[in-house]
């Protein structure tokens, strides 16, 4: 009965993280709520986010959403600021990551809901990934990635769209962003014996399934509905954590 809960609560999250993001809102509550210690939980989450992730990326590049280039220059100085968040989650007491996790889901959530909406994009040249700007925040999205990973979704479309990108071609860059930092840091917890696997690869099978959906809604419905989608998934996520 529990695996078939987390496998419907990975469905819903692996669609909610392809089209807008967060859907790791849903799933380490729950895991922590099943009782699992906030270690275990935060790398456990991490088997369907890698699964949803693989499933997603087939999706973008079929459909030619995916600039392979700029994703994955930009993905690299992320790579280095995950390295770091994996280790700092691996030497905090469990008491100390729960405090944090709290606070920083509530900061995202509000921070998501917050700013300002960028206006529809038109360009089809993004600001190159060389940036110094885009580099140094993708070196922060992989710091809270490594450490946390909630919410990451939100922090990687921010960016995408202020460097130019529709939210159709930053969600596309968004999955196999975190789908590189997300695979690194599994493996790193998944080495010191944080995984849960039975729990993990329960919410693979339903993230997998989600993230085939969710590219299918995103590029079927278009930027305008993903914009809406993202609002509305803000909005009740802040409703949740409140709750």
């Amino acid at each position: 009965m529990e695996l078939s809960v987390l496998a419907i609560a990975g469905l819903a999250s692996g669609m909610l993280n392809v089209v807008a993001g967060g859907g790791s809102f849903i799933i380490l509550p729950l895991l922590l709520f099943l009782g699992l210690p906030a270690t275990v939980a935060n790398a456990t989450n991490r088997v369907g986010v890698v699964a949803q992730t693989i499933g997603s990326l087939w999706g973008f590049h079929q459909h030619g959403s995916l600039d392979w280039r700029w994703a994955l220059r930009a993905t690299a100085p992320a790579v280095a600021g995950a390295a770091i968040g994996v280790w700092a989650a691996l030497y905090t007491p469990d008491i100390a990551f729960r405090r944090i996790l709290s606070i920083a889901m509530v900061a995202v959530t509000l921070w998501s809901l917050l700013r300002p909406r960028a206006p529809l994009v038109t360009s089809t040249t993004p600001v190159p990934a060389s940036n110094p700007w885009i580099v140094g925040s993708f070196f922060v999205v992989g710091l809270y990635a490594g450490f946390i990973q909630a919410g990451v979704g939100f922090l990687v479309l921010a960016i995408t769209t202020t460097a130019g990108m529709d939210l159709l071609r930053g969600n596309a860059v968004k999955v196999l962003s975190v789908l590189v930092l997300t695979g690194l840091s599994l493996a790193a917890f998944a080495a010191t014996g944080h995984v849960d696997w039975p729990r993990g690869l329960a919410l693979g099978a339903g993230n997998l399934v989600g993230g085939v959906i969710g590219v299918r809604l995103a590029v079927a419905m278009g930027h305008a509905w993903l914009e809406r989608l993202v609002t509305v998934a803000v909005v009740i996520f802040a409703f949740a954590l409140w709750l």
